[in-house]
C-alpha cells in the first residue's frame, strides 16, 4: 500500500482526486490537521511521509512544496508551475511511448492544463505526423463549465444574486496571456503561440476545445477523412482518448458536458476539403485535471492506468 498526500485537498481538483480514491484499498491517504494546512513545517512533514504527493495549489505554493520534498517523494503537480520544465514528465501518456515512459520513471510529473489537454490532443499529432507545419498560424476556441474558474467564481455562479452576465458565456483572457498558452506552444512544438479564445459558461463541468484549420496551409492538401484516419491511427492504442467516427453528431451539435464525470476524451473531425473543424471534448475536472492526475499516479505505481477511473 502506498502513502498519498494531497497538498491543497480543499480545492476543486483536490476534492475530485479524493472522490476518485474512495473505493481504493491500495492507497493510504495522509491527512493534515485542518488548522495546520498552511503550516509549512507540518506540510513538509506530510509531504516527506508520503510515497506520492499531489500538488493542487497556486503556482508559487507548488514550487514551495517541491522545494520541501525529498528525492524519495514522487510529485504529481496539478498547477501550471512545471508543465514546460523539460526535467518534469508531461502527464499526457497517450501522446506517445516516450511520454508514457517518462511518467513511469519520473519522480516529478506535471498534469496538463484542461484547455491545453484538448488543444494538445489535436495539434501535437498533426505536428508530429508532419501534417501541420510548425509555423502554422493556429487559432483555438474553447468553452468550459464554471468549475474550472476557482472557488470564488463557483460561489458567484451558484449564488442567489449573481450578476446577469453570469447567465451568458463570458469571454476572457483577452490580452492573449492565458496561463495555458506556454504549454500549448511548447508541447506541440509550434513556432508561435496560438491565438486563444476561451469562454466560461453557465454549466458546471465539461469542455470543448476547437481548432479551425485551412487545408491550404497544411504541408499538403488533406481531406477530413485523411485527418480523421491519421488521428485514429495515432490514438489506436489509447483507452481514454477516442477519435469519433466520420460525420458530425446526429443532431449537428457537440455538447460540452456529455462526458462530464469521466476521464474520457473524444476527438471530432468535421468540415470539408477547404476548411476543417477539429474538436476535443473532455471533462475539465476529469482528463483536464483530477482524472489525469490519478491516471498519472496509476502509471507511476506500475498498475492499470484505469484503476479508480471511468
Amino acid at each position: 500500500m502506498v502513502k498519498v498526500y494531497i497538498d491543497g485537498q480543499e480545492g476543486t481538483t483536490g476534492l475530485k482526486i479524493l472522490e476518485r480514491f474512495k473505493d481504493r484499498n491500495d492507497i493510504e491517504l495522509l491527512r493534515i490537521d485542518e488548522d495546520k494546512r498552511k503550516d509549512n513545517d507540518e506540510r513538509k512533514k506530510m509531504i516527506n511521509s508520503s510515497d506520492f504527493t499531489f500538488l493542487c495549489l497556486p503556482d508559487a505554493a507548488a514550487k514551495e512544496a517541491v522545494a520541501m520534498a525529498g528525492d524519495k517523494v514522487r510529485i504529481i503537480d496539478a498547477s501550471t508551475a512545471h508543465r514546460t520544465n523539460p526535467e518534469w514528465a508531461y502527464g499526457f501518456p497517450e501522446l506517445g511511448k516516450d511520454f508514457r515512459s517518462k511518467i513511469e520513471n519520473s519522480s516529478r510529473t506535471a498534469v496538463p492544463g484542461c484547455y491545453a489537454s484538448g488543444f494538445v490532443s489535436m495539434v501535437y499529432p498533426l505536428i508530429k505526423l508532419g501534417i501541420m507545419p510548425v509555423d502554422y498560424p493556429v487559432t483555438c476556441h474553447a468553452v468550459s463549465g464554471y468549475s474550472g474558474a476557482g472557488k470564488k467564481a463557483i460561489a458567484v455562479y451558484e449564488g442567489e444574486n449573481r450578476p446577469a452576465d453570469f447567465d451568458t458565456p463570458r469571454q476572457y483572457a483577452l490580452t492573449q496571456q492565458h496561463k495555458h498558452l506556454p504549454e500549448m506552444q511548447k508541447i506541440c512544438g509550434l513556432s508561435y503561440a496560438p491565438a486563444f479564445n476561451p469562454l466560461v459558461c453557465d454549466y458546471f463541468s465539461g469542455m470543448v476545445v476547437s481548432v479551425p484549420i485551412f487545408t491550404r496551409l497544411l504541408t499538403k492538401k488533406y481531406t477530413p477523412d485523411d485527418i480523421r484516419k491519421a488521428l485514429a491511427e495515432f490514438y489506436e492504442d489509447a483507452y481514454f482518448v477516442k477519435v469519433m467516427p466520420e460525420g458530425e453528431p446526429e443532431d449537428g451539435f457537440i455538447g460540452a458536458n456529455n462526458i462530464s464525470g469521466t476521464n474520457n476524451m473524444q476527438i471530432f473531425v468535421n468540415g470539408n476539403d477547404e476548411r476543417l473543424i477539429l474538436c476535443s471534448r473532455l471533462d475539465n475536472l476529469g482528463k483536464g485535471a483530477s482524472g489525469a492526475a490519478v491516471q498519472c499516479l496509476n502509471i507511476m505505481m506500475g498498475i492499470d492506468e484505469k484503476t479508480g477511473l471511468i
